[in-house]
């Protein structure tokens, strides 16, 4: 009976012998993808504190596009575009919200109440996301969101 052989390596943090195909450490839980870390600075500000900038409105996003030093920094330019797309699909969540509220008001009683529910639910949900990209942007990482961060891989030219 043939065996199959796997290639095995070893975790950098605490050092348990996993697959090479691991996304994970089954030992501490790290992550076994190669991060990019914001390490230097890119015009007058820390590649971190842009980074973090751009998700404050959709105004620095776009300043950090459009002027040299910031436009040609790979971490900037990534969060500057997840900024954007993001707030696109925000948009897009708030008309079908809008959308689907008018024909759930049309119940009465529960219908208003679960809009209500909804609504707090969403943009709760926004808030949070929010915080946890200015905080991973300010711990110099390019944390990506799920299938919306992709576009700002490809356009910051990092692998997914």
């Amino acid at each position: 009976m043939d065996q199959i052989v796997t290639a095995l390596k070893s975790c950098t943090a605490c050092s348990a012998e996993m697959p090479e195909t691991a996304a994970f450490c089954p030992g501490c839980g790290r992550s076994m993808r190669s991060t990019q870390r914001a390490l230097g600075k890119v015009g007058a500000l820390p590649e971190n504190i842009a980074g973090a900038l751009a998700y404050f409105t959709f105004v620095p996003a776009i300043v950090f596009l459009l002027l040299d030093p910031y436009r040609k920094n790979r971490f900037v330019r990534f969060h500057a575009v997840q900024c954007l797309v993001l707030g696109l699909a925000a948009i897009v969540v708030g008309l079908g919200l809008r959308v689907l509220g008018m024909a759930v008001f049309l119940i009465p009683i529960i219908g208003p109440l679960l809009m209500v529910i909804v609504d707090v639910a969403v943009i709760l949900a926004a808030l949070l996301l929010w915080v946890v990209l200015i905080i991973k942007a300010l711990q110099g990482e390019m944390f990506a969101v799920p299938w919306l961060g992709t576009v700002a891989r490809q356009d910051a030219d990092l692998p997914n």
